[in-house]
Order: structure tokens, then C-alpha cells, then sequence
């Protein structure tokens, strides 16, 4: 009996052999519960079955196909086995002995596929089959192989066959897969096609976020290499700037000769905010090079953020106290606001900046002399005290953000001053107005170089931020050679000092630079002890960190040699060093890495913990999922942890969901802004306005409006709520602070660079923000773009035409034509777009050129459409 067991084959020893009395019973049993109906079918089947091992092929193939026919026509409920292959399945052991040993023929490929069907319903543990089977058993088989080091051929031809099929019944999903997993993606690019390429493209970008490093990059080249077989360039280049892969930008821009769609191409490197030389290989005639060049250095910005404001009517300038809206209040707070301290002034200059930034309008600072608001921007200057005066004057570069020309001329009246602060204020004011603007004549290089060697170090400080803020991602050479003297002079204070690294990290943010590196790495290693503890000096191991921003191994050298720093920074230069690597990269190991670090509970004196903390929201930001999980570990981090590591923590929220404010974070931010530490409680409050940055939303605002009153008394946290109020309504609610953009798929370097720079200023509140280095705060203006969709025509012209804006829906791996976005509204452009909304054309008279409907979209008309009569 056992050599019986043998021979039809070890699936399950189901095959019919002589059973003993009870099993015979049995089977009288079960036959007279069927049907009559059913047992015909059985009886039917097993007379098949018999013919099947029929000398006659004639009599085979008649078999084998009543009985494809029968499978093939069951009907069944989703949830059973279908009935011929209930029946089947005692015989699998037989068919499978009689298939061995059939000769080579049609005939034994008939039956090998109907033996595969029926394998489906049955496999022992363990036991692959030889037929075409499922792609999962076929990954097994190459992972023993491969382990054997075994023949795989007879394998990939299998291989070859099934992602056939499955890209030829929209499958794409499975043929990824197994491709994935026998490691040869390489074959997609040959079966796919027209009809299935976007979906096999967008899987494959939806599956590189999980999958580790450096698999990720390769299924993004495979994309990329899809999209430009099928010239769908705007998607190409996409993939290109999330690979970091200049040679690929360029080979898009050489490979389309398209000029519309070069145009395109423009809009979406000046969104990602890298700067970028076109060349006359990439573009042959030099007036379109203009043009397109124009477009990349974002130079009518301006222009297109304030046709949104008049389109949308927020064109009047709001003062701070339009934003406190004390009168909403009782009376013991509002009495306290009307008080002229230095403290409330120079927060009320940051909230006008804030609120009115780009409208090159305000009540503070550009209102003419005869208005009644009580005089002239000198005036208000003048109501801010010494350092505070830096920042009033550097908040008129906020206000005329982007528009250089006018700014340029405004902001030079103050260069005659004889307040070294109002001078330096004007040099950080240069910078911000040119911010992600690029120009051919250098204007502020050639302003602030001027300025960064002379005498007064707040002077010095405002020159190099400035250039700092105007060049970040530029790596500009002129500027490196003269930062790089400062770094090296024994004699310029700590302040300069840390700046200056501090602007070189930003102007060669990614970099991975390494002259600049070791000149950072040298000026480390020439503090002396004391200065090793002092607040500012945390910054030089940040501007380390931003050299390597989202490149991950390629930080390991200088990492090592962070290992020989002094034991009073190395750990927090090791932090910073890894949270900058695998900013944005979602790799779950190094937020393990980075939450076993926050769970030590340590001595007083330790700081490296806080940009632990922060270094967990930096790198889990990459994705949905993975935030939500680093959500609930910081909430962990809050009732487990030490004061300095929850001092961190909702600084951490706040980045991760920076200008979305979700309802959840929304409420562990509210209940920390009342924590007994007042550390903790300010960092709660500038992260609700982090949160609800460029929002206006109004629960953040009546939350923060009712702070106000609680913390009345107290100068420090009134001064943290008042920022937070003026984030909240940065630029009357048209912008966003958020580094991602093009549905979350592309993160822009010199704004996460710009956002981490400030949290990490934000980690010793006092001796930032609440000090004398104030104007810190100005470093979110690297990360500030209009949230809007702008439609334009072929000359670039604004054109008007109705969107459907609604919440985007992930449609990765759906069949057929799903819908991408749900509970829509319809809009005419230029429309805002908040966090988490996605756009679609609602007609079809034009054609978008970008994939992805954010920021400046071209439209061309499209030939075909017919208005209906």
C-alpha cells in the first residue's frame, strides 16, 4: 500500500486505494447526501478520469477537454471550492503518476494545466509543483536555487511566460512581483505597453517607499526607463529628481523635443527648488533657452502668487492685531496687549511678516509716511529694541518676498544707516527677498559678500544667513571659498562662526561636498571646552548633517570621523549626522536606531537625545503609514521619557505634519501647551503653528487665541503663541510649509533643510529664539511655497478653467478606471490645494502636460474635443 502512496505522488495521500471497511462506508455516506444532479457530475468525472489513462489519444483528448470544459463552466460561490474540483481531488494522485508518465505531447501539456488548476485547491507543506503554478511557489524554487546554486533557466523561462500573461490580463501588480522577487525587473520593461505602462509604473513608485535600500533605487530606474520608452517625459523627470539623478534630468530635457513640454519641465524643477543650468544640448535656440531658464529660477514667482491673491481677494494687508483678535477675548488679556513692550513689538513683527509675506504690502512696514497707523516704517523699526531691529528690518524682505526688483529698492534705504543692527536686518532682508529666486546678475552676492568680513559680528551674521537663505542647494564656489575663510579664522566669534556653517550646510544642502565638510569638521574640532557647551555651537554638527541630506551611506566617512569629537558633542554630532542621511527615506532601521537612543534614561546634562527625537519625524516623514506609526512611538516617547527627550517631541509632531493639521496631533499639541515645563509648553505652541501652517484653521486659531489669554503673565510664552498665530496665517492663509510636493512624491531639499535648521534652533528655546538670535525663525522661508494649482496657457498666460479639487485616493493595483479622488468640489484655477487634496481637469476641451496637477500646469487645447451643439 505504501509503494501505492508512493507513486501517485506525495500532494496528499488521497489517491483512491483500496480503503478499509469504515472508509468505504464513509464514501456510501457522502454519496447519498449528494445530489442526484451532483452525483451524476461525480460519476461523470470519474469516468474522465479513467479515459484520461486511455491508450487511445482520441479518447484522451476528448477526455481532458469535457473535462477543461467542465472546471471552466462551474459556477461556484467565491468562497468554495467549485464542484468538478471537489471531485477531483481524490484522482490528483492518479492523474499526476499517469501524467509522468505520458510522452512528450499536446496532449501532456493539456493535462499539466489542468493538474496546475487542481494544485491550486491542493499542496502539501512544502511541496512545490512542477506545472505553471503560482508565482509565489516559483520564488520559493529560485530562492532554493539559488541557495544550491542550482540551473535557474528552466525557471525564467517559466518566469517569462507567466509576467506575460499577467501584463496581458492587467495583472501588473503580480508580474511585478515575481519579478521583484526573482530578481529580474529588468524583463518588465519588454512586456509592457501602452494600455498597462502607468499602472505598472505607478506600483512600482508606490512600492520602492517599502522596499530597502538600494532595491528602491533600482525599481525606480525601471520606471523611469518605462516612462521614457513611452515619452511620458513629465513622469520621467519626476522619477529622475526623486532619484537625485542629474544625468537623467538631463536626458529627459534632450530626449523631448517638445518646447511645451519643456516649459513644463521647468515648473516642476523651480517647485522642487534645485538649481539647474540648461544647456544648448538641451535646448538649441538660445531665446526658448532664455525663456525656459527664466521659468526654472522662479522669477515671475511674484507675479503668480499675487494673481492668486487678487483672484482669490486677500490683497488687503492685515495688521497684527487683525490676527490676535483680542476683542474675542474677556478682558483681563486684551487690557495686557495694548502694553508697547520690546518683546510684544518684535512678535507682532514676525506675525506681520508671517501673515503678509509676498503681498509686498503691509501696515507695519511699507505703509506710507501720512497713514494713520501712526507714521512710517522708520517708526516701527525704532519701536523694536537693538537685536530686535534686525529682524523688523529683515521682515520687509518677507513681505516683498520673490519680487526682487521692488525689494531690492525698498530695502535700500536702510543700508544708510547708522544702526549696525537696521544694516544687518537689511542684509537678512536681501537674502529672504531672493529666496529660491535665481538671477543672472547675482544682486544679493554681490550686496552681501561685501558685508560677511567686517568688523561687527551682527553685521557679519546677517550677510552670511543672507547668502545662506539666497544660494541655498546653489553650491556656489565663490561663496564657499570665502565662508570657508571665516570657518578657519581662530579669531571670529562663536555666533559668526556657527552661521557661517550654518549657510554653507544650506548652499551645499545633499551635497555630500567634502571640502566643506572637512572645514566644518575642522572649526568642530577647534572649540575650546566651554564653547563646546554653549547652544549655538549644536549648529555646526546641523550644518554637517545637511551636507548629507537624504543620502544615506554616503555619510559612513564622515560619521567615523565624528567618532574622534570631543564626548561633549560627539553623540549629538552621531545623531544629527544619521536623523540628516535618512531624512525622507521611511527606513524603518534607523528609526529603531534613533527610538533605542530616546530610550535611555540619562543625566541631566545630555542634549543628544533631542535631535533623536527630531530625527525620527525627519526620516519617517516619507510615507503615510510610517508617520502614523512614528505618531503613536513619540506619544510614548511623551509619557515614558526624560524632560529633554519631551522637549523634543512636539517639535517632532510638528514636522511631521507640518500644514496638516491633523485632528489627533492637533490635541496632544493643546494638551502639552499647558505642561507644567515651560520648555515643553513652548515647543507645544510653535509646533501648533507648524501644524497649522498656511492653513487658517480656525481650531487652531480659537486654541491659540485662548493661550494668548491663559499665558497673558508670562513674556516668553506669549511671544511663542504670537509666532504661532502668524504661521497659522502665513500669507493669509496662500502658502504651506510642507517640503513635499507633486502628490507627496518629491521632497525638496533646501525646504526640509530650511524646516530642520529652525526645529533644531527651536531645541534650546531660550537661547535661540527667546535670546538674541531671534531672526532664526526667518529659515522657514526656504521651505514656503503658494499651495496652489495655476493653469496657464501656451504663451504662459493665466487661464481660467473649472478643476475638481477633492481628497486624493490611493488607487495603486485597482482594476479598471478607479476613480482618484472623492467628495470633490468644482473650482475655476487658480485654486489652493490643502494637504492630503488632489486636482482633476473638470473638462475635457484641454490637455495638462504635468502628470500631476500642483503648482504652474500648462494646458494645451486638445484637437479632438467637440463642444456639444
Amino acid at each position: 500500500m505504501s509503494d501505492q502512496k508512493n507513486d501517485a505522488g506525495t500532494s496528499q495521500a488521497n489517491a483512491p486505494v483500496k480503503e478499509p471497511k469504515k472508509k468505504e462506508d464513509q464514501k456510501k455516506k457522502d454519496d447519498e447526501d449528494l445530489s442526484e444532479e451532483d452525483l451524476a457530475l461525480k460519476q461523470q468525472l470519474e469516468l474522465y478520469v479513467e479515459r484520461v489513462q486511455d491508450s487511445d489519444p482520441g479518447l484522451q483528448k476528448v477526455a481532458l477537454e469535457s473535462m477543461r470544459h467542465e472546471i471552466r463552466t462551474s459556477t461556484s460561490s467565491m468562497t468554495s471550492v467549485p464542484k468538478p474540483l471537489k471531485f477531483l481531488r481524490p484522482h490528483y494522485g492518479t492523474l499526476k503518476a499517469f501524467y509522468e508518465t505520458m510522452p512528450e505531447s499536446d496532449l501532456k501539456k493539456y493535462l499539466a494545466d489542468i493538474l496546475s488548476v487542481l494544485a491550486l485547491t491542493m499542496s502539501a507543506e512544502g511541496e512545490r509543483v512542477a506545472f505553471k503554478n503560482l508565482a509565489g511557489e516559483i520564488a520559493q524554487e529560485y530562492g532554493k536555487r539559488q541557495s544550491e546554486e542550482a540551473a535557474i533557466e528552466d525557471l525564467m523561462e517559466l518566469v517569462q511566460q507567466i509576467v506575460s500573461f499577467h501584463m496581458k490580463h492587467n495583472a501588473e501588480p503580480e508580474a511585478v512581483d515575481l519579478l521583484m522577487e526573482v530578481e529580474d525587473l529588468d524583463l518588465l520593461v519588454e512586456h509592457v505597453d501602452k494600455t498597462n505602462f502607468k499602472r505598472t509604473c505607478l506600483y512600482l513608485t508606490s512600492a520602492a517607499r517599502y522596499l530597502p535600500g538600494p532595491d528602491d533605487m533600482l525599481v525606480l530606474d525601471i520606471a523611469y526607463t518605462i516612462y521614457l520608452k513611452f515619452e511620458e517625459f513629465a513622469s520621467a523627470l519626476q522619477i529622475a529628481l526623486s532619484l537625485d539623478n542629474m544625468q537623467h534630468v538631463r536626458q529627459v530635457f534632450t530626449s523631448c523635443d517638445n518646447q511645451l513640454k519643456k516649459m513644463q519641465f521647468c515648473y516642476i524643477l523651480a517647485r522642487h527648488g534645485i538649481t539647474f543650468e540648461l544647456d544648448d544640448e538641451m535646448v538649441a535656440d538660445d531665446d526658448e533657452r532664455e525663456t525656459l531658464q527664466d521659468i526654472i529660477n522662479n522669477t515671475k514667482l511674484s507675479e503668480s502668487y499675487l494673481t492668486l491673491a487678487r483672484d482669490i481677494e486677500v490683497m488687503e494687508p492685515k495688521s497684527p492685531e487683525d490676527i490676535y483678535k483680542a476683542h474675542l477675548l474677556d478682558g483681563r488679556a486684551s487690557a495686557g496687549a495694548s502694553v508697547d513692550s520690546a518683546r510684544q513689538n518684535l512678535a507682532a513683527t514676525f506675525v506681520n511678516a508671517f501673515v503678509n509675506a509676498g503681498f509686498g504690502q503691509d501696515k507695519l512696514m511699507t505703509a506710507p509716511a501720512d497713514s494713520s497707523i501712526g507714521g512710517s516704517s522708520g517708526n516701527w523699526l525704532f519701536k523694536n529694541k537693538e537685536h530686535g531691529k534686525t529682524s523688523a528690518a529683515a521682515s520687509l524682505g518677507m513681505i516683498l518676498l520673490w519680487d526682487v526688483d521692488s525689494g531690492l529698492a525698498q530695502i535700500d534705504k536702510y543700508f544708510h544707516s547708522n544702526d549696525n543692527h537696521v544694516i544687518a536686518g537689511a542684509l537678512l532682508g536681501v537674502g529672504i527677498v531672493n529666496c529660491g529666486v535665481k538671477n543672472d546678475c547675482d544682486p544679493a552676492l554681490a550686496l552681501l559678500s561685501d558685508y560677511i568680513s567686517k568688523e561687527d559680528s551682527s553685521v557679519r551674521i546677517g550677510a552670511i544667513m543672507g547668502l545662506g537663505i539666497a544660494y541655498a542647494g546653489a553650491q556656489n564656489e565663490q561663496i564657499r571659498s570665502s565662508l570657508t575663510l571665516i570657518l578657519n579664522d581662530a579669531k571670529a566669534p562663536l555666533d559668526v562662526i556657527a552661521f557661517t556653517a550654518i549657510s554653507l550646510g544650506l548652499i551645499y544642502v545633499g551635497s555630500c561636498n567634502e571640502e566643506v565638510a572637512q572645514a566644518i569638521i575642522f572649526a568642530l574640532m577647534d572649540r575650546s571646552e566651554s564653547e563646546l557647551g554653549e547652544p549655538l555651537t549644536r549648529l555646526l554638527p546641523l550644518a554637517l548633517g545637511l551636507l548629507y541630506l537624504g543620502k544615506q551611506e554616503r555619510v559612513e566617512a564622515t560619521a567615523e570621523v565624528s567618532k574622534t569629537f570631543n564626548e561633549k558633542i560627539r553623540k549629538y554630532c552621531d545623531m544629527t549626522l544619521l536623523s540628516c542621511a535618512y531624512a525622507g527615506t521611511g527606513n524603518v532601521l534607523k528609526v529603531q536606531n534613533l527610538l533605542g537612543h530616546c530610550a535611555q534614561h540619562l543625566e541631566k546634562g545630555e542634549t543628544h537625545q533631542g535631535p533623536a527625537v527630531l530625527g525620527i519625524a525627519m526620516v519617517a516623514m516619507a510615507e503615510e503609514l510610517g508617520l502614523d506609526m512614528s505618531i503613536r512611538s513619540l506619544e510614548h516617547l511623551l509619557q515614558y521619557g526624560e524632560q529633554n527627550i519631551r522637549r523634543a517631541v512636539p517639535l517632532a509632531l510638528g514636522l511631521l505634519c507640518i500644514s496638516n493639521p491633523k485632528v489627533n496631533v492637533m490635541d496632544t499639541l493643546s494638551r502639552l501647551s499647558h505642561d507644567s515645563d515651560s520648555e515643553v509648553a513652548m515647543a507645544a505652541v510653535i509646533s501648533l503653528g507648524l501644524i497649522g501652517a498656511g492653513t487658517n484653521n480656525a481650531r487652531i486659531a480659537g486654541m491659540l487665541r485662548n493661550l494668548s489669554s491663559y499665558y497673558y503673565k508670562d513674556a516668553s510664552l506669549l511671544f511663542c503663541v504670537r509666532i504661532a498665530q502668524g504661521l497659522v496665517h502665513l500669507g493669509k492663509g496662500l502658502l504651506t510649509l510642507n517640503p513635499y510636493h507633486s502628490d507627496r512624491f518629491l521632497l525638496s531639499p533646501t525646504a526640509l533643510a530650511g524646516l530642520v535648521t529652525m526645529l533644531h534652533a527651536c531645541l534650546d528655546m531660550k537661547a535661540m529664539v527667546l535670546g538674541k538670535y531671534h531672526y532664526v525663525l526667518y529659515f522657514i522661508v526656504l521651505a514656503m511655497q503658494p499651495r496652489m494649482l495655476m493653469t496657464v496657457d501656451e504663451n504662459l498666460k493665466p487661464l481660467s478653467v473649472p478643476v475638481r479639487v477633492g481628497q486624493a485616493v490611493d488607487v495603486v493595483g485597482q482594476a479598471g478606471r478607479p476613480k482618484t479622488i472623492t467628495g470633490f468640489q468644482t473650482h475655476s484655477t487658480p485654486v489652493l490645494l490643502a494637504a492630503g487634496d488632489r486636482a482633476e481637469l473638470a473638462t475635457e476641451k484641454y490637455i495638462p502636460l504635468s502628470p500631476i496637477l500642483e503648482g504652474h500646469v500648462i494646458l494645451k487645447e486638445n484637437p479632438d474635443y467637440r463642444e456639444d451643439s
